[in-house]
Parts: structure tokens; C-alpha cells; sequence
């Protein structure tokens, strides 16, 4: 049985198992409570940071990486174009942008909304990082106004990538979403293996 570790960034990897129909096991981690309390989850990552995955003796951290493991292992499945499709080169680069260029800087934002003072939050990390995620937004919205989803006319892994970013950097970090964006959202947000993650992971995910 797979046990998915955490929520946050595992939202992503539910909503992947839900999409592709494999059974699995959520277990939360309560990073607000401190991950010094929670000896079990620490053996399975001593780093402490979520999502954490476990498929037998495999142990794996990072979404992504985790994202990219399930669909190479359980595959294959269309969420993850073949090497030999035209959709398959979009798709590896906004499976990877998703958290390098949008999840990763809206990160630092919304640190900077809580963390700080109030004098502190507009400092250059800041607005490195708000320049970073809306120069990578320009690539989003190009893609959006050729096609549907992110490779294509089908909804891919790339969009569950892209689509926890553009949440995570609405909901929480407050970065406005413009009308293509927030139309593409929505169609994600309307798909019945992201309604079932949300349940999964309701307690967790505020931003749903």
C-alpha cells in the first residue's frame, strides 16, 4: 500500500493518485505543531519537509520527483505524454516549472506575509522572488492562449503541478491570478480526482 506523508505539497501527489486510480494510505504531519513531535514521520524523512513517500522499501521526498515515480512506475497512464508525442516536451517543462518557477518563489512571498514585521515583508528576496514567479506567468499564458491544458488539449501531470502553484500563489501568498489563468484553474478545480484529493487532505488544505 502507498502512504502518502503530509499535506501542502502533497496535495499533489494525492491528487495524482486519485487521478491515475491507485489505492492509498494519507497519514498528515502537523508542521504547525513541530515535526520534532512526530518521531515516526521523522524516520521516514530525518529532513523533516513534506510530502514524503512510501511504496514498500522506496522511500521518496519531493513532489515532483514523487509525481514523476508514480507515473514511471504505475504506468504507463495519459497524465504523463509518451517520449514520442508532441505534448511530451510541454509537459516535462511545466511539470517542472509548476514548483521551480511558481510554487518555489510564491514560497518566499508568503513567508514574507506572516513571518516578518510589517516593515520587513516588501525586502529584495521578495521582490526577487514576485519578479521570478510573474516572468515564468508569462510562459503559463502563452501556452494557455494555444491550448486547453499545459501539453495540450488533455489534462496532464503538468497541470496538477501547475495548478497546486497557481493555488498555493491565490489562496495563500495572495498573488492575484489574470482572467486566463483563473479560467484554467477552474477547469482543474472542476475535476473529480481534485474534488476527492480535497477531501482527503479538507483539514489541511485552506486554500481549496
Amino acid at each position: 500500500m502507498l502512504t502518502v506523508y503530509g499535506e501542502g505539497r502533497g496535495f499533489r501527489v494525492v491528487w495524482l493518485l486519485e487521478e491515475m486510480g491507485l489505492p492509498y494510505r494519507f497519514r498528515p504531519v502537523d508542521m504547525l505543531a513541530g515535526v520534532e513531535k512526530d518521531p515516526e514521520f521523522l524516520q521516514i524523512n530525518p529532513s523533516g519537509f513534506i510530502p514524503a513517500l512510501v511504496d514498500g522499501d522506496t522511500v521518496m521526498v519531493e513532489s515532483i520527483a514523487i509525481m514523476d515515480y508514480l507515473l514511471a512506475r504505475y504506468g504507463p497512464h495519459p497524465l504523463a505524454p509518451e517520449p514520442q508525442s508532441d505534448a511530451f516536451a510541454p509537459y516535462r517543462q511545466f511539470l517542472m516549472m509548476g514548483e521551480a518557477g511558481l510554487a518555489g518563489a510564491s514560497y518566499w512571498v508568503l513567508n514574507a506575509r506572516f513571518l516578518p514585521t510589517e516593515a520587513e515583508r516588501d525586502n529584495p528576496t521578495v521582490r526577487h522572488a514576485l519578479r521570478q514567479y510573474h516572468n515564468r506567468m508569462k510562459l503559463v499564458r502563452r501556452q494557455l492562449e494555444r491550448t486547453r491544458y499545459l501539453a495540450g488539449d488533455g489534462f496532464t501531470a503538468a497541470d496538477i503541478s501547475v495548478a497546486y502553484a497557481l493555488l498555493q500563489s491565490w489562496k495563500s501568498a495572495g498573488i492575484a491570478l489574470e482572467a486566463p489563468e483563473a479560467a484554467y484553474l477552474d477547469r482543474c478545480r472542476d475535476r473529480d480526482g481534485f474534488r476527492r484529493a480535497l477531501e482527503v487532505c479538507t483539514s489541511h488544505a485552506s486554500w481549496g
